[in-house]
């Protein structure tokens, strides 16, 4: 097995223009764009709950503030350009958490996995393969949202203080043989490479938990790296498209925000499925003859 993992290896490093074809032919056999939007869309939906009910939990063991702060950040990564809007609506909405009762509090948790719950279908679509040896208990499928939650509210808590560190860090300065040194660049580039570090870890995660089956870690480290390496090109397109060109708020108005954030997460869906067909078209040609390349959906 370990000689056919290698043989495709060096195969694909060998011709990978031809690797990226086929995966982009299987990505639109499978219908990749129509998944991704759908992803999209519930994620939309879950990403306000899942926010509310994340600040609420960890405002007690951190300042509120500072929580918000780190947030910010990380919606950056997430819906670029968007996150200071986000950020202030849910301030808005803790000012009045009083009134949030059992009912709504069961909506909010309800709302807040039904974007890893659609995920998991679309990962069933690509990883078919996999689906039709191994099917997953249905109550593993309805508690693995909840589980993802809850490791992503305790990766936030974990962000927050590792920035918060970082930050006190860059706030210092070194004075050696005559020399200021500021650590301000320092502290910023560390920043970056530790949130780089923590997409790659969050994508290589999904890729391990969310489809059914489980691929080896190498295989879901490199589809993360790959995802992580087209995001982050393509989030710095988004953020000086939408601060330079971009018009959408004279076409869209006050459904401005709603519109960009969705279009951000149908890119980040898109290139988060593209990653999950890159590992499956990896285990088709590690397969050889035994794994066919996925026909497109047709109609009528």
């Amino acid at each position: 097995m370990q000689r056919i993992y290698g043989s495709t290896f060096w195969t694909i490093a060998g011709h990978p223009a031809t690797f990226v074809v086929q995966t982009l032919k299987a990505f639109r056999a499978n219908q990749g764009m129509l998944l991704a939007g759908a992803v999209a869309y519930y994620a939309l939906l879950s990403i306000v709950p899942l926010l509310i009910l994340v600040v609420i939990a960890l405002s007690h063991l951190v300042n509120q503030p500072v929580l918000l702060d780190s947030l910010a950040h990380l919606l950056e990564w997430l819906v670029p350009g968007q996150a200071k809007a986000i950020v202030r609506e849910l301030t808005n909405f803790l000012a009045h958490r009083a009134v949030i009762g059992w009912v709504l509090l069961c909506t909010m948790i309800f709302f807040s996995s039904l974007a890893f719950t659609v995920l998991e279908n679309a990962m069933s679509v690509i990883f078919v393969h996999r689906v039709a040896i191994h099917r997953r208990h249905f109550l593993i499928s309805a508690l693995l949202p909840y589980c993802y939650s809850l490791s992503l509210g305790l990766g936030v808590l974990l962000v927050t203080l590792v920035s918060s560190a970082l930050q006190a860090v860059g706030a210092r300065s070194i004075d050696a043989f005559g020399w200021h040194v500021s650590l301000v660049g320092a502290s910023r580039a560390l920043l970056y490479l530790f949130g780089v570090a923590g997409e790659i870890l969050v994508l290589t995660s999904i890729y391990l938990v969310i489809p059914v089956g489980r691929p080896t870690f190498r295989h879901a480290l490199a589809g993360a790296i790959a995802a992580t390496l087209l995001w982050e090109a393509t989030r710095h397109v988004l953020v000086w498209y939408f601060a330079t060109l971009s018009q959408v708020s004279v076409v869209y108005g006050s459904l401005t925000t709603a519109i960009v954030v969705l279009f951000s997460l149908e890119a980040l869906a898109t290139l988060l499925l593209f990653g999950a067909q890159l590992i499956a078209e990896y285990e088709r040609l590690s397969a050889g003859s035994k794994e066919v390349a996925p026909k497109p959906f047709r109609t009528g």
